[in-house]
């Protein structure tokens, strides 16, 4: 969703760049109008999501891990099925970059990884023009950081867009529902070819959204990764 250093050509346009520039073309819909569909990927219930300094956990099955440092809106769904914004927190969405860069079709696996949010939510945030850090830290050193930055103002899309075509699956409007939208990443480690390890920090922090979001890196051995048997129920 966010705007960057990205460039292309027309030899070489990704699936992935191709709706990124259908986005800068038509992400953001005068008022009341609707504007052209975001990429999006289901990131798991509500198992997925672990607390501020817990783990985020590369498993046993996977090939990677690292963070997605952003912000994510949290919703509610009333009783009328009417999705009401409670507010934004930080977030580390957190998924297997490596698996997914072997090929784009493992994108959607590679989401199904735990993830973070918080410490705090902020209700009534400003999302216009959103900055902030994120670093990885490994012992008392920090191994990497990076200036980051969210908001409209630094995406394809408008929040209300975004939010549009979220909302407009029947599914995803079930009275008493909670849902979390990550909403997109400014830069990785990983694009940097940071390897995070077993113990690793990760450190989210945005400007005006409170305190800054940390968890630690737990790495399952590979020793754990069995073959997951299915038994007939007779």
């Amino acid at each position: 969703m966010h705007l960057g250093d990205t460039a292309t050509t027309g030899e070489n346009v990704t699936d992935s760049m191709r709706m990124f520039q259908w986005g800068i073309e038509g992400g953001r819909p005068a008022t009341g109008e609707i504007g052209v569909a975001p990429e999006w990927f289901y990131k798991g219930n509500g198992f997925m999501l672990q607390a501020p300094f817990a783990p985020l956990t590369i498993p046993a099955y996977a090939e990677d891990g690292g963070e997605e440092a952003e912000l994510a809106g949290v919703y509610v769904i009333g009783e009328d099925g009417a999705p009401y914004r409670i507010g934004v927190a930080a977030g580390n969405e957190f998924s297997d970059h490596q698996f997914e860069k072997r090929n784009y079709l493992n994108l959607a696996g590679s989401k199904l990884r735990t993830c973070s949010l918080g410490p705090e939510l902020v209700v009534g945030a400003e999302f216009q023009s959103v900055v902030g850090e994120v670093r990885i830290e490994r012992g008392p050193d920090t191994i990497w950081s990076k200036k980051v930055a969210t908001g409209e103002d630094n995406m394809c899309h408008s929040l209300a867009n975004l939010e549009h075509h979220h909302f407009k699956f029947e599914g995803h409007r079930q009275p008493g529902d909670v849902h979390v939208h990550f909403l997109g990443a400014h830069s990785l480690s990983f694009g940097d070819s940071i390897v995070l390890k077993d113990g690793d920090w990760m450190n989210v922090h945005y400007e005006g959204f409170g305190r800054a979001l940390r968890n630690y890196i737990r790495v399952e051995p590979k020793s754990a990764n069995r073959a997951v048997v299915v038994r007939s129920l007779d």
